[in-house]
């Protein structure tokens, strides 16, 4: 397989078997976060957008990109590569096709990156994204009140 091989396309509905085991392999899918096929449609309506990278030998999906939209700002989500695809460049590929979405949304683009990811930190800072600083993330993920 070469990069030649590899399609970068636009999430589609029939993807979302694919992409939910392959967000459950890179640890960035599972019930307790709510990202559901419905979930998925939703931000799709809103203005997001899903890239899919694709194996077309045989046909499967090795990497996404989730892009969500507030009005606001564009949010990546669930950037990943499957485990054995890791390491080859490929990611390159897909931020490359996110980064020309949001710049044609002419929005800014925001990111949550694991301060242990180091291959996603430069990933990221090489493609012009710079660290807030001073910020900590917090989440409600169940409404026991």
């Amino acid at each position: 397989m070469t990069d030649k091989d590899i399609i970068c396309r636009e999430y589609r509905r029939e993807d979302w078997p694919e992409v939910k085991d392959l967000w459950q392999r890179t640890g960035l899918g599972g019930p307790e976060r709510g990202d559901t096929r419905e979930v998925v449609d939703r931000t799709l309506e809103m203005g997001g957008k899903m890239f899919i990278l694709e194996n077309p030998h045989p046909q499967k999906v090795i990497g996404t990109s989730w892009v969500t939209f507030d009005g606001r700002r564009l949010h990546l989500h669930h950037f990943a590569i499957h485990p054995d695809h890791q390491g080859k460049g490929l990611s390159h590929i897909l931020l490359k096709k996110t980064l020309a979405f949001a710049r044609k949304n002419g929005s800014q683009i925001k990111l949550e990156v694991h301060r242990n990811n180091i291959r996603g930190i430069n990933l990221y800072t090489h493609r012009g994204f710079k660290y807030l600083g001073d910020y900590d993330v917090y989440i409600i993920r169940n409404y026991n009140l």
